[in-house]
């Protein structure tokens, strides 16, 4: 599959930029990758493409074991927004890893993809990046091609460490929301479009939109204070995601986001939710007047920490003391 962002069709015999890998997150290390590919792509008056794949093939290969998926931070959808909105990309490819792909050895994918069906004249790759059946070809291959040029980039640190989609994970498994903005650089994200629930949480007080969400394993659990974009704008509220023990059996993740002082129809609305701070665990709870007291205190809770938010960024940190 393949996606232009220039408005203009994919065409095989453009000469093109070229970069390759999960791009999970699309954190500060991969749009260091990106904007040294535009500067790169300038120079030569090359095309810029990117070449992911899905799904990731560590997730292939987990199911392939019979294991769970790894965490994912970003599904598909939200990862081209990302690439989109970086202004470096004018085309992506989404090359689909299955076991015919995953068989296929380095020399193969080099000419096939790289030389055939990208018209490759410039390759800048991660300095970990590693392909082809077995893992079998590295930079040291692929600088032996002739037909492009191929760059290596160096790791990009944030706060002392590498900037990597592992380092995401690590952070939002341990609720450290403002460490994971650091390597991203902006708040974490999901997207999905509002669909009819059970209604529950009307009942309780607080009726919340249940977003749908792509059937992924995903590095975020418990209860956030989050801030929303849709067609009515942008409003914090507060936002569950997980499996809902306390109401639900299933082990499927769910994501309810109750939206300040909002009244509105959104089903059907794509909501982009950005995550800014972890509350609390997810817990079962022994009845619904016992969830029922917690989500109002999450509620209180989370117009605090809004109100102190907004607060600072008027009138600075003073406001705090």
């Amino acid at each position: 599959m393949d996606i232009c962002f220039n408005r203009r069709p994919f065409r095989a015999d453009l000469p093109r930029a070229v970069t390759i890998g999960n791009f999970d997150g699309v954190h500060l290390g991969h749009k260091h990758i990106l904007q040294t590919l535009r500067t790169e792509a300038q120079a030569r008056r090359l095309q810029t493409a990117v070449v992911i794949f899905e799904p990731q093939p560590p997730e292939f290969f987990a199911r392939r074991l019979g294991t769970p998926d790894p965490l994912r931070l970003t599904p598909l959808r939200d990862k081209l927004r990302l690439l989109k909105q970086s202004g470096c990309v004018d085309a992506v490819r989404v090359l689909r890893f299955n076991a015919e792909f995953a068989a296929q050895c380095a020399p193969d994918f080099i000419r096939q993809t790289l030389c055939g069906d990208m018209n490759t004249r410039y390759l800048l790759v991660g300095d970990d990046f590693r392909f082809g059946k077995g893992r079998g070809g590295d930079f040291a291959l692929l600088r032996q091609c002739p037909d492009f040029v191929t760059e290596q980039t160096p790791s990009v640190l944030v706060a002392g460490g590498r900037a990597s989609s592992t380092a995401v994970r690590h952070a939002l498994q341990q609720g450290r929301l403002d460490m994971a903005q650091q390597i991203l650089g902006r708040p974490y994200a999901l997207s999905g479009r509002v669909k009819h629930g059970a209604k529950l949480g009307r009942t309780l007080g607080c009726p919340t939109a249940n977003i749908h969400l792509p059937a992924h394993r995903y590095a975020l659990n418990g209860v956030f204070v989050i801030e929303a974009s849709g067609s009515f704008g942008t409003r914090y509220g507060v936002a569950s995601f997980g499996t809902n023990p306390t109401v639900s059996d299933t082990p499927s993740t769910k994501l309810e986001v109750h939206l300040f002082d909002f009244q509105g129809n959104l089903y059907g609305q794509r909501l982009e939710v950005s995550f800014l701070h972890k509350l609390r665990d997810e817990t079962r709870f022994s009845s619904l007047n016992a969830l029922q007291a917690q989500i109002q205190a999450d509620m209180d809770a989370a117009r605090n920490w809004a109100g102190r938010t907004l607060k600072s960024r008027f009138f600075g940190n003073k406001a705090l003391k």
